[in-house]
């Protein structure tokens, strides 16, 4: 087996791929990447069972012999991003090891059988749709960080997708906090749809989606497929029950205060260098004479008091929140102006923009107040 490739072009596909890769002692078969060298193209593979992601490679390579093999994803990884020749051709060699050569050097690898490499499951598609990859990117990137761990709620690990006739809904929640954005639905799916993408699946979409090309999502009952440009990522689906959490969002406020998101961001992360000894609990006071007052409260390092202008509407008041994830929804919203409101110093936190400047969907996001 022998085939040239363009350097760019694998380092690309392996740069895509190897992040569905397992490290796993006792199938270290799943840290290793599937070439499959066909007669016109080449696709690499990563499977770790619960996530599967192939890159096709049709275009700057040429093929001498067809050959299916796997090696370890890491080393790959490694080695590719420090080679500078354009081209590199790999040659599999009589003793299990593949040689990678350059114009100014040769490496010698060993390889595992594709045939020990897990096979994807087929997909029986039940319905298929497109949907603008800037559009599902900003879906996840507003919602993907206030989902749960897997190890401690396996229920919330992921993005709640809910199709109706009139719109797209993603939702998340980690119980603490709530995010969801919509927009309006325009798939033509003749049916309502419910379902819930892993976080960890949502991530590695986020992190590989181009700008500007329509993605198409093919649901089967536990699976999904996400196809665009020549990628390919499969994915389990969550088979729980997401919860019902439109009665969670507050439907008015006694509270609502107005600040420029930059200065907020600023002071949360410089009282964090004090509050983070205390589990980030931090003291807001709003005060409707003196704008915001953002505290620490006695940790065993010291206090610190930030004092912010701020427009406060309706009561005075003072809540307890956990800094980090005020600061993680501030950072998802894009608009200068924020604003936050709650009934007592009990209830959820909302959190909205003043101005959008992209009207496109809408984005609620809330925080449980910390009972201090």
């Amino acid at each position: 087996m022998n085939f040239e490739i363009d350097t760019k072009t694998l380092k690309n596909g392996i740069d895509i791929v190897w992040h569905a890769s397992m490290s796993w002692n006792m199938t270290p078969i799943l840290e290793n990447i599937l070439i499959n060298v066909q007669y016109k193209k080449i696709i690499l593979t990563a499977n770790n069972l619960e996530m599967a992601i192939e890159y096709f490679v049709d275009k700057w390579v040429n093929i001498k012999s067809e050959w299916s093999f796997t090696v370890s994803s890491k080393f790959l990884s490694s080695f590719i991003s420090l080679v500078n020749d354009d081209n590199i051709s790999l040659e599999l060699l009589s003793n299990s090891s593949i040689s990678l050569k350059t114009p100014s050097s040769e490496t010698k690898i060993k390889w595992i059988e594709a045939s020990k490499f897990p096979l994807i499951p087929a997909l029986k598609q039940e319905y298929s749709f497109r949907m603008p990859s800037d559009l599902l990117k900003k879906a996840i990137d507003k919602t993907i960080f206030s989902t749960a761990e897997w190890t401690i709620r396996p229920t919330l690990a992921g993005i709640y997708l809910h199709i109706t006739e009139e719109e797209i809904i993603f939702a998340s929640t980690d119980s603490y906090r709530l995010s969801e954005f919509r927009t309006k639905n325009s798939t033509n799916i003749p049916k309502t749809i419910s379902i819930i993408i892993p976080q960890k699946t949502a991530q590695e979409l986020a992190r590989i989606l181009p700008e500007n090309t329509p993605v198409e999502l093919v649901v089967s009952e536990n699976q999904i497929l996400f196809v665009f440009d020549n990628i390919r990522l499969y994915s389990r689906l969550l088979n729980w029950h997401f919860p019902d959490y439109r009665s969670f969002f507050p439907k008015w406020h006694s509270t609502k205060w107005v600040v420029l998101r930059t200065d907020l961001i600023m002071a949360l992360k410089r009282i964090n260098l004090i509050s983070k000894e205390n589990n980030y609990n931090t003291r807001i006071n709003f005060d409707s004479d003196h704008g915001i007052e953002i505290s620490t409260g006695d940790t065993e390092i010291w206090a610190w008091r930030i004092e912010l202008p701020a427009s406060i509407e309706w009561e005075n008041s003072m809540i307890w929140l956990n800094s980090v994830y005020l600061i993680e929804a501030l950072g998802v919203i894009k608009d200068d102006y924020v604003s936050l409101d709650f009934e007592t110093n009990l209830s959820p936190v909302m959190l909205r923009w003043i101005s959008s400047k992209e009207a496109d969907f809408q984005y609620k996001h809330i925080i449980m107040p910390l009972k201090i």
